[in-house]
C-alpha cells in the first residue's frame, strides 16, 4: 500500500480521532493482523509525546478455537486482571482507540448460547469501563483496516491480495485521506454535519415516523430535552475527538418505552461473528414483542436477551442514502462502515451525553427521563432509497425530515 496514505490515516486517528494530548497515555486494541498498522499509529503517538502506547492484541481464529473446546465454565468467568487493565488505563485518563476487523462468518460454526453467554459475561464485567466511555469521560475512536478474511467476504471476485488492496483504497477514501489534507476535509465535514444536528435541535421533534416501501411502519418518540449530536463529540474538560471514523451520522435517543409498530432491516448485522439478515421487528411501548429473520435467527434472539434493556431502543440515527458510503454500492459486513451508509437503530444502551445534562444524571435519573440502560449497545440499519421519516413538534406541526432516503430540508 501506499506508505503515504497509511501515514496519513495514522497521523488523522492520532490527532484528530482521539486529540491524543501530550504525557497522554494510548491503549490500542487490535487484531494481530493488523500489527504493521497498529505500530504505525504507537509511532505517531509518541512522536506527538504520548507518555506511553499500551498494546492490546486480539486473535479471533484463537477466540474460535477456545469457543468450539473449551468447557463451558469458562465462558461464565472474566479475568479480574483484564478488567482492571481497562479500568486502571481509563482511570488514568487514558485515549481508547479500538481497530476493528474481523471475519464477518468465523464463529457461524460455533454454539450461539456460547457466544451470548462469554459476550454477557464480559459486559457485566467491563459495565462500568462502558459507562465511561458511552458518557465521553475518556476519548475514544474506532476505526478499521482490512483483514485478508474480511476483504475476501467484501470483494469475493478478487485475489486475496487484490481484494485487501482494493478495501484499503476504499477505506482511505470514505475517511477521507485521499484528500490532500485530510484534517481539513474533517474540519469541513464536521461544519455539514452541524448544520443538520442545528436544524434537529431547534425543532425538538417530540416523534419520528418512519415508513417505507419494504414494511417499515415505525412510530419513535423522543424524550424531552434529548440532543442531536455527530461528526464529534467533548469530554467533560472539552476535549473534542471523533469516536467513529468513518461517520455520516447525526444521531440522538429514543425515549425506551415510546416505540411502537414495525422496522424491517436493510442490511445484514454482523454480530459475535454471525451475521443476522433480512429480520423484522415488531415493537409495543419500546419493547420488541415479535421478530423473525432469514438468517441468524438464534443469534438475534440472544442479542435481545443479553438482559432487559436490550429489547428496547438506544439510539436514532439519521445518514442520508446518498452519503459516500452507501454511493460506494459496496457492502462491508462491519457495522463501522454499513451504518454510515443507512439510517440505523441501536439495540440497548442509550448515550447519556443525548440528553441534557444527561451525563450529570445518575442511572435512576436517566431512567426516569426514558433513557434505556443495557449491558449492549448493538447498531442495526434500516434506511433505504426511498425512506421517509416525518417529524412531528410539541405544536402538532409535521415537518418532512426525510424524503426518499435524503435530509428533505437541504
Amino acid at each position: 500500500m501506499d506508505d503515504s496514505l497509511l501515514e496519513k490515516y495514522a497521523r488523522l486517528i492520532v490527532k484528530s480521532g482521539l486529540n491524543l494530548q501530550k504525557n497522554q497515555i494510548l491503549v490500542i486494541s487490535c487484531p494481530i493482523e493488523g500489527a504493521e498498522f497498529a505500530r504505525k499509529v504507537a509511532e505517531i503517538a509518541f512522536k506527538e509525546g504520548a507518555e506511553d502506547v499500551i498494546m492490546n492484541w486480539g486473535d479471533e481464529k484463537l477466540s474460535k478455537i477456545r469457543y468450539l473446546y473449551a468447557p463451558e465454565r469458562v465462558f461464565e468467568e472474566f479475568p479480574e486482571w483484564r478488567k482492571q487493565f481497562y479500568l486502571s488505563y481509563a482511570g488514568k485518563g487514558a485515549a481508547f482507540l479500538s481497530i476493528a476487523a474481523s471475519d464477518p462468518e468465523l464463529m457461524k460454526e460455533v454454539d450461539p448460547d456460547r457466544l451470548a453467554k462469554a459476550s454477557k459475561t464480559s459486559n457485566i464485567a467491563l459495565k462500568e469501563y462502558s459507562e465511561r466511555i458511552m458518557s465521553n469521560q475518556n476519548t475514544w475512536c474506532v476505526v478499521s483496516i482490512p483483514t485478508e478474511a474480511w476483504a475476501k467476504k467484501v470483494f469475493p471476485e478478487c485475489s486475496k491480495e487484490d481484494a485487501e488492496e482494493k478495501l484499503w483504497e476504499t477505506i482511505f477514501k470514505t475517511v477521507r485521506v485521499d484528500q490532500e489534507d485530510p484534517v481539513a476535509a474533517w474540519k469541513e465535514h464536521k461544519n455539514n454535519l452541524k448544520k443538520r444536528m442545528e436544524f434537529l435541535n431547534q425543532h425538538q421533534f417530540k416523534t419520528l415516523h418512519y415508513k417505507n416501501s419494504l414494511g417499515t411502519d415505525l412510530m419513535v418518540e423522543l424524550p424531552e430535552g434529548h440532543l442531536w449530536s455527530g461528526g464529534s463529540d467533548t469530554t467533560p474538560e472539552g476535549l473534542e475527538f471523533i469516536a467513529n471514523i468513518p461517520t455520516e451520522e447525526v444521531y440522538t435517543l429514543p425515549k425506551k418505552t415510546g416505540v411502537n409498530g414495525k422496522v424491517i432491516s436493510t442490511k445484514p448485522l454482523n454480530y459475535n461473528g454471525n451475521l443476522i439478515d433480512e429480520f423484522t421487528l415488531v415493537f409495543k411501548e419500546g419493547k420488541v414483542i415479535d421478530f423473525s429473520a432469514k438468517k441468524g435467527y438464534e443469534t438475534l434472539k440472544n442479542l435481545l436477551e443479553t438482559d432487559s434493556g436490550a429489547c428496547y431502543l438506544g439510539e436514532v440515527a439519521l445518514v442520508p442514502y446518498d452519503s459516500p458510503i452507501s454511493q460506494s454500492g459496496i457492502l462491508f459486513y462491519n457495522t463501522l462502515f454499513d451504518e454510515n451508509a443507512s439510517c440505523h437503530l441501536a439495540f440497548g444502551k442509550a448515550y447519556p451525553t443525548c440528553l441534557k445534562e444527561g451525563e450529570k444524571m445518575n442511572q435512576e435519573e436517566l431512567e426516569k427521563a426514558g433513557v434505556n440502560n443495557s449491558l449492549i449497545h448493538v447498531d442495526f440499519m434500516v434506511g433505504s432509497k426511498d425512506l421517509q421519516i416525518i417529524g412531528t413538534n410539541s405544536k402538532g406541526e409535521e415537518i418532512q425530515i426525510f424524503r426518499d432516503g435524503n435530509f428533505a430540508f437541504e
